[in-house]
């Protein structure tokens, strides 16, 4: 039983779906099949040490969209650069391989989440996706200051699939869904309170469900599953606080989470989430470090998200 949203303490209704059909219904939504082969041949190339920017610009050259992004972004107001860019060699070179990893994740995984985009309102998706890069940016940057240790692309990942499970919903419950981008809410915990009352399950709950489904490692999707609320995290807490911090700086940013309307988040919000207390704890110097470091790179990410999406 859940809560009615703005309700007397004692107001209690019964969710509308069992456990089973939201299962069902999840279960018969498209697969995406580049969650578990994002762009092989280039991550290969990008690993191997005798790689060369021709190598991976051929490699670029296959995939129309990456090439487009991989364009846009090097010559964004971001970089600077005197004189447009219009070789992908050249691109290569301005860009280093970590972003062109970065490009190579986020490219093929938006376009076939917009193929299991069904809704019968007319909606922002173009701003989910400059949410889910930027918080995949901002996650990264977030566990870079801790002490916990990633030699692979997770951290980008759970940033980048954290709000899979809005795209999950409009496509399996697109009447609920509609209510609910079209109820304005104080905050996202309200949001997740009228999802969970409509639907039965919060998109919290249905992107981790999705993404096991879909066999990745647990460490992503607990992170997704817990994203709202990582001191409730049995495993994997330091993923799940990093997108939650990562989420509200990026709405900070004036960068809204795509679909729902909420008041706007306040200046340093972000450092009175349980998140933040779980990756950098409650000692001052910690704190400030911290916080000087991820203002910085918040305050560089509207112009970068220009060139990605």
């Amino acid at each position: 039983m859940f809560r009615m949203p703005n309700s007397s303490p004692n107001a209690v209704v019964a969710s509308p779906y069992t456990d089973v059909e939201v299962c069902r219904r999840i279960d018969v939504c498209p697969k995406l099949a580049s969650l578990r082969s994002i762009n092989r041949a280039l991550a290969d190339l990008i690993r191997s040490e005798q790689s060369y920017s021709s190598q991976i610009a051929e490699v670029i050259r296959r995939d129309p969209s990456l090439t487009a992004r991989l364009l846009r972004m090097v010559n964004s107001v971001y970089f600077g650069l005197s004189a447009k860019v219009n070789s992908i060699e050249e691109a290569v070179f301005y860009l280093g391989l970590r972003q062109i990893r970065e490009l190579s994740m986020a490219t093929p995984v938006i376009e076939e989440m917009e193929k299991i985009q069904r809704s019968s309102v007319r909606l922002p998706w173009r701003d989910l996706w400059k949410h889910s890069i930027g918080t995949a940016i901002m996650t990264r940057e977030l566990l870079s200051n801790t002490n916990v240790y990633v030699d692979d692309d997770t951290d980008y990942i759970i940033g980048l699939l954290h709000n899979i499970g809005k795209v999950v919903m409009a496509q399996a419950f697109p009447e609920e869904f509609n209510r609910i981008v079209g109820t304005p809410q104080p905050n996202t915990g309200a949001v997740c309170d009228l999802e969970r009352t409509l639907i039965g399950w919060d998109h919290a709950r249905i992107g981790g469900y999705y993404l096991e489904r879909h066999k990745l490692a647990p460490e992503i999707t607990h992170a997704v599953y817990f994203h709202n609320d990582p001191e409730k995290a049995s495993h994997h807490a330091f993923f799940a606080a990093a997108v939650q911090v990562a989420d509200h700086l990026v709405r900070q940013a004036g960068i809204p989470g795509g679909f729902e309307v909420v008041d706007p988040v306040s200046e340093d919000d972000w450092m009175r989430l349980p998140g933040w207390t779980i990756l950098f704890g409650t000692g001052e110097r910690e704190t400030q470090l911290a916080h000087a470091a991820v203002s910085s790179s918040l305050a560089r990410l509207p112009e970068l998200l220009k060139g990605l999406v």
